[in-house]
């Protein structure tokens, strides 16, 4: 899989977050919501690969070319999306208004006496599972960020709520010290969360269907879900507009059976995997944040 997204520059200095946050924290969302249009008409300006990526991916998503002003509604969506993650990490919930689906049938696996794995992507709201999880201190959870990919974000976002951060496995630690985290985790009945729509440089991949062409999957998700035997779990947050998000669970299955033991292949549950997404992105397109060339192997 191409490394473009992971050599990226961050967006946005430390300085201008701060101060983005600080003007958020000290007068509301709405204000701060309000300098996001120029935020991200400046990002649309000076993002070339960005911007090119975003257009790639909502003329798929539309089945035709997308416009410039659609462009820019995208990025201002995740713009949005960002802020949102600085209210939900300092004070949770309670400002947004969060539908769920599928909730129960998660829930229903959570109650197994064993570890969960909940599989996202790079898509809506992550910080909205995170944020609703603290409703559920009779469960553990443990996230999987890569900590060192937006450093100045990441920073600013482990101190709005040093008790969720301390709850994250480091991405970027390497590959065995990752997979025992998560074992651990799992032994100790937690719920691990992460996303499995890019893969690491290098990492194995398997290409699966994707709004009409094929797209390159990391394969580290399954194969650990394999070898611990968890069951999956996929979450997907979505926001709706204002203050509204809507969290989607489904339940993919209660154990990832090996191939040779008479289960499906890898390619068939990331295809499973590919599908929801997709439906998910085309559904509501302007929520996607995956701004590279998806499709590039």
């Amino acid at each position: 899989m191409t490394a473009n997204w992971i050599g990226r520059p961050e967006g946005g200095g430390r300085l201008a977050l701060r101060l983005l946050t600080g003007i958020a924290l000290s007068f509301g969302r709405a204000p701060a919501r309000v300098i996001l249009f120029a935020v991200a008409f400046y990002f649309m300006l000076r993002r070339g690969p960005e911007r090119r990526a975003s257009r790639a991916f909502l003329s798929r998503a539309f089945g035709r070319r997308a416009t410039l002003p659609e462009v820019y509604q995208h990025i201002l969506r995740f713009s949005q999306v960002t802020l949102d993650r600085i209210f939900l990490l300092h004070e949770g919930v309670r400002r947004f208004e969060v539908e769920t689906t599928g909730l129960e049938d998660a829930h229903a696996m959570m109650a197994l006496n064993c570890g969960v794995l909940l599989f996202g992507a790079h898509f809506g709201s992550y910080e909205v599972m995170r944020a609703l999880s603290l409703r559920r201190p009779d469960l553990q959870f443990r996230t999987i960020i890569d900590l060192e990919q937006a450093p100045a974000i990441s920073r600013l976002f482990s101190a709005l709520n040093p008790g969720l951060a301390s709850t994250v496995i480091n991405a970027r630690q390497p590959g065995p010290v990752v997979a025992l985290a998560i074992k651990d985790a799992l032994d100790k009945r937690a719920v691990v969360t992460l996303l499995a729509d890019r893969a690491r440089p290098g990492g194995r991949v398997i290409e699966a269907d994707f709004l009409g062409a094929r797209a390159p999957f990391p394969t580290a998700p399954w194969e650990m879900a394999t070898a611990l035997g968890a069951p999956v779990v996929l979450c997907f947050g979505v926001y709706l507009g204002s203050n509204r998000y809507h969290l989607h669970f489904e339940v993919v299955t209660e154990r990832v059976v090996r191939e040779r033991a008479g289960g499906p292949p890898l390619s068939e549950w990331i295809q499973t995997f590919a599908d929801r997404l997709a439906a998910r992105a085309t559904a509501a397109p302007y929520n996607w944040a995956n701004f590279y060339d998806f499709w590039a192997n």
